[in-house]
């Protein structure tokens, strides 16, 4: 919100909402990630804070959403978006709990929470949920930690007891309407191991509706396709990536087509609007969060001359989101030889139309045929491109 705010109007500022939520006019993105407290990209002028930073306050008697509520703050945001025309599913993340949750916050290496506030950490999710759902924000999917082991530190034996004995309990006898998101964890090549005594423990499986996992690396498709095929009842979700080849589209749209061709069903980029040097970002090194710390995000704002810039990673993402619906079904496709340098993905959307997505990633444009239900049709492919076909409904 600081770098959206910087624009002089709100007219302009709407403009951007617009481009970025709206289905029909806009890229239309349907899933969206939000945190819990602070995270690295906030504004720098802010402390680290949690909802409830008093020690040992187990009952949670000061936990507050305040900063949430602020012309900066998250709720602020996701209501703009929405009547930007933002119609999206939203995933909550955390970094940290409140520091006094913790083990240790000295010993960066061992940020584990401390068993004795698994009760309170989980009634800190449930107040949370609780507390947007009373500001007209339902959260349909949390995640309890965002990078364990990058940020705090607990391992899968611990996060298995804690989603078994006290989150997964908690969230049934509360009624809790939220889907659960066991974690992220930082790549693909480390999903089937962290999750491995999770998804073996069939108390805690009953509690899970989704593994995330980041990109980071960008490799590690076949890691996921391995996971997939041992838990094929459990969505996954590649919940986080950035920073490998700035706002190159075609990096990303490759990335995307990896990740569904290995059993994901839901892709989001990591962030979204950030100002010329890709930022703010808050630093607090304690907490993993370093100066300086600027990424490339799909949308730039320049704070001094208010220059809205989309990234070629805009386009592409747009492609998909805006033609590939929720609730869509991937559907086998083929590509032959003679097509080097291109991909394609099609799916049946709600509607019963065919979509199909095209990525060419050579340096020269071409022709391909593209055959469907016995008939043929040329499609021109500009270098470095991605195309959509859309097949009405029969």
């Amino acid at each position: 919100m600081v770098a959206l705010n910087s624009l002089p109007d709100k007219e302009k500022q709407d403009a951007v909402l617009r481009a970025l939520f709206d289905p029909r006019d806009g890229a239309g993105f349907s899933v969206m990630k939000t945190v819990l407290g602070s995270t690295d990209f906030q504004s720098a002028s802010q402390d680290w804070f949690s909802y409830d930073d008093t020690p040992d306050d187990v009952d949670l008697t000061d936990f507050s959403i305040a900063r949430d509520l602020a012309p900066t703050g998250e709720l602020t945001y996701i209501r703009r978006a929405r009547q930007a025309g933002g119609s999206f599913a939203l995933q909550a993340s955390m970094d940290y709990p409140p520091d006094w949750m913790l083990t240790t916050l000295a010993d960066k290496g061992h940020q584990n929470v401390d068993p004795r506030y698994y009760d309170a950490l989980a009634r800190y999710y449930v107040r949370y949920l609780q507390e947007y759902q009373q500001q007209g924000v339902h959260i349909e999917y949390l995640s309890l930690f965002n990078e364990p082991g990058a940020y705090t530190k607990i391992p899968s034996s611990d996060l298995n007891v804690l989603i078994r004995d006290h989150v997964g309990p908690l969230f049934a006898a509360q009624h809790v309407n939220t889907g659960l998101i066991a974690t992220e964890v930082a790549t693909r090549n480390a999903a089937v191991e962290y999750y491995a005594p999770i998804v073996a423990d069939p108390t805690t499986r009953r509690f899970v509706d989704v593994l995330g996992y980041h990109g980071y690396f960008g490799d590690g498709a076949d890691v996921v396709a391995q996971l997939h095929r041992s838990v094929p009842g459990i969505p996954l979700w590649m919940t986080e990536i950035c920073c490998m080849h700035a706002g190159d589209g075609d990096f990303y749209a490759n990335q995307i087509l990896d990740d569904l061709e290995s059993g994901a069903s839901a892709w989001i980029y990591w962030n979204m609007i950030l100002d010329e040097n890709g930022g703010p970002w808050l630093v607090s090194p304690v907490h993993e969060d370093l100066d300086p710390n600027g990424q490339p995000a799909i949308v730039h704002i320049n704070r001094t001359t208010h220059e809205v810039v989309y990234t070629g990673l805009y386009y592409y993402l747009a492609h998909f989101s805006r033609f590939v619906r929720p609730g869509s079904v991937r559907l086998g496709t083929a590509v032959s030889s003679a097509s080097s340098g291109v991909r394609a993905m099609a799916f049946r959307t709600g509607d019963g139309s065919i979509v199909t997505e095209l990525v060419n990633s050579a340096d020269a444009a071409r022709t391909v045929q593209v055959r469907w239900r016995g008939g043929s049709v040329p499609v021109a492919l500009g270098a470095k491109s991605i195309t959509t076909l859309r097949w009405p409904a029969a």
